[in-house]
């Protein structure tokens, strides 16, 4: 989400709806995220390690939910949304950070009634390629009440030290 400051926050699952309005303009501010992650990640990536751009740069491994999230919103994977009070408005993919540092868990959440637990494993997995093709690896669990989630971190491991 843009903050009040000006700056690019992508939508981690607990943010408030997009206006309705602001769709065009977010996908433009998405892509250009993505274009400045993946120029970052070019420049970052040191020779004769293969593909840089398949490779989380160091920043995103030190705030996994914020690249996490960027990649979700980049692949158009809907985020969820909660409203002024916190109430949660809308179905959608939430990221926040794992137990480990340099993870993140991505689950499926819903306002009560909304049908998320029937389709957190079918959404889940859609989330897998997209986050594959941004560097990450995702591999599902079954947490407390049964419901499902993805750990996620940098392919080849958490944060260097």
């Amino acid at each position: 989400m843009t903050t009040n400051r000006g700056t690019f926050e992508a939508a981690t699952g607990d943010d408030l709806p997009l206006p309705e309005g602001d769709v065009e303009q977010r996908s433009r501010e998405v892509r250009a995220a993505v274009d400045g992650l993946l120029q970052i990640r070019r420049l970052t990536g040191g020779e004769g390690t293969g593909d840089a751009r398949r490779r989380p740069a160091e920043w995103e491994r030190r705030r996994p939910v914020r690249a996490v999230a960027l990649a979700l919103e980049a692949a158009g994977v809907r985020p969820s949304a909660v409203d002024a009070s916190g109430a949660r408005v809308a179905t959608g993919y939430r990221v926040t950070a794992g137990e480990r540092p340099g993870t993140a868990v991505v689950e499926w959440v819903g306002p009560p009634g909304a049908g998320a637990a029937q389709e957190e494993e079918s959404a889940l997995g859609a989330c897998v390629p997209a986050l594959e093709r941004l560097g990450w690896e995702a591999l599902l669990y079954r947490g407390p009440r049964r419901r499902r989630f993805l750990e996620v971190e940098p392919l080849g491991g958490g944060p260097s030290t």
